[in-house]
């Protein structure tokens, strides 16, 4: 057996195929929920940082320039010349950006971060470096035109030199010389980064640990769940023709393998049933057609040992051959009748018809074989009743009914046969007033080759009647055409058959 053959294997690969998948979305959602608030953690802290050294500076700036209009009034009191006093405005502004840049970079306390701040012309008033590795490298940052905030990211290089960057920058308008001014602070992505590596890496070993435990988990439960299996197929491989009598064992009838195992029974049930009927059916052949052929054998035996007869005594041995015949060739043609039937391969040539009309002719040919008994046959049928099936064999059905009917119904007696339209079925009824057919019988009196009367059945057979075989091709017959036949009654004033059959005209 292959690997790849077993349900336990393929169920077990199934299961960590399908637990894979599920792993897998999972740990992709995971990483990008956790990236996405990392990057939304970093973001948020340099808005902060920046929004805080904004007004920080813009606080700084406008004390510096309240403090430098102070020391300039003052000193425009004293008796100084022009020039001294221009050099002295202008290195108290730049006095004033060092002074406030310094003051803003210092109050912010996140080590974490980078810090600068450029004047209008670009040039870098102050900075202060991260704690750990981060050299930023400032770029230009002329297409900051407004006061929103902007954040960009400096990728680091492959070789893990240089980590990326993320910033944010902001333009600060303020009311000095040096006016706008633009700050910068900067955070690596280092540790954003170990935290995504770190996932990456639990993901890496818990993934291929947690399927490789669940496909041994995956496959242990599989084979338990499936050792039911084993057993019935041990006990299937041993059952044959000879002991269909075995059944599967049911562990627990609820579940799927019992129910599998009960259906399965409930066909050997069926399978040893119709074995049982095949042998029945070919002992009871073979009986019915060894009683003809030894009639005839008898019948020239006897008459080749006489050679000298007269011709009346000829004539009486050949048509006492001759009605075997006959009843031979009936029952072989019962018999194929049935055997298609069985197989499927019958098939109904349908056709339009009067019902009526094919129950009143079939009486008069009935009557012919009634009359050698003195059993009158009577017709009590609607009239103008169309119908759509197998003439042929509706026939047929009604001949063995008639016949069945006929041979148990004693001299002087009467058959009726009659035909009723109700609710779009039609109900033929052949009833007898014969001897009836006895209550342990009645249950089987469709069953091929039985007669409720053998040794009735057996002298008339000799006399070329029928073979059992009647009422089980005329139940077919009714079946075939969507309708039934049933016993309805029966007891010692007579039997009463009654085919009914929907109506199916088109």
């Amino acid at each position: 057996m292959k690997t790849f053959d077993s349900i336990r294997t393929r169920l077990t690969l199934w299961y960590v195929g399908v637990l894979a998948l599920v792993l897998l979305a999972f740990s992709i959602g995971v990483y990008a929920m956790l990236a996405r608030s990392l990057n939304e953690r970093l973001n948020s802290g340099l808005r902060t940082s920046l929004e805080v050294m904004a007004s920080t500076l813009a606080r700084e700036l406008a004390e510096g320039a309240a403090e430098a209009a102070g020391e300039t009034q003052a000193g425009e009191e004293k008796e100084a010349d022009e020039e001294t006093l221009v050099e002295g405005e202008i290195k108290a502004k730049g006095e004033i950006e060092k002074e406030a840049a310094f003051s803003t970079v210092e109050d912010l306390n996140s080590p974490d971060q980078a810090i600068a701040i450029f004047n209008v012309q670009g040039r870098l008033i102050s900075e202060r470096a991260a704690r750990g590795d981060l050299h930023a490298g400032w770029p230009p940052f002329d297409f900051i035109s407004d006061e929103s905030v902007r954040l960009l990211t400096l990728p680091g290089d492959q070789g893990g030199k240089r980590d990326g960057v993320r910033m944010a920058v902001r333009r600060v308008q303020a009311y000095t010389p040096g006016a706008p001014y633009l700050i910068v602070v900067a955070q690596s992505l280092r540790a954003t980064a170990e935290e995504l590596e770190l996932l990456r890496r639990i993901f890496y070993f818990a993934v291929p640990i947690a399927l490789t435990l669940a496909g041994l988990g995956g496959f242990f439960l599989a084979r338990k769940a499936l050792a039911p299996v084993a057993v019935m197929s041990a006990r299937a491989r041993r059952i044959s023709a000879d002991n269909l009598g075995e059944r599967l064992p049911v562990a627990n009838a609820r579940d799927e393998l019992g129910q599998l195992a009960a259906t399965f029974n409930d066909l050997l049930a069926r399978l040893n049933a119709s074995f049982d009927q095949q042998r029945q059916f070919m002992t009871d052949a073979s009986h019915e057609l060894r009683t003809p052929l030894s009639v005839m054998h008898t019948t020239a035996e006897v008459t080749l040992k006489q050679p000298r007869r007269t011709e009346s005594e000829y004539r009486d041995a050949l048509e006492m051959m001759d009605a075997q015949v006959r009843r031979l060739a009936r029952i072989v043609e019962d018999m194929f009748t049935l055997a298609r039937a069985d197989a499927g391969r019958h098939p109904l040539h349908q056709s339009d018809f009067y019902l009526d009309e094919l129950i009143g002719e079939t009486a008069r040919a009935a009557r012919m074989l009634a009359a050698r008994k003195e059993v009158a046959v009577e017709v009590a049928t609607a009239s103008d009743v169309p119908f759509h099936g197998d003439e042929g064999l509706l026939r047929q059905m009604l001949l063995n009914l008639l016949d069945n009917a006929i041979r148990y119904t004693p001299a002087g007696g009467h058959v009726r046969l009659s035909l009723t339209l109700s609710d779009s079925i039609c109900e033929i009824s052949v009833a007898d007033n014969g001897t009836g057919i006895p209550a342990t019988a009645q249950s089987r009196i469709f069953e091929r080759f039985y007669r409720a009367d053998e040794s009735r059945s057996r002298a008339e057979a000799a006399g070329g009647s029928g073979a059992g075989l009647g009422l089980a091709i005329a139940r077919w017959i009714a079946e075939a055409h969507d309708g039934h036949l049933e016993l309805r009654r029966s007891d010692e004033s007579g039997s009463i058959f009654v085919a009914s059959l929907p109506v199916n005209v088109r």
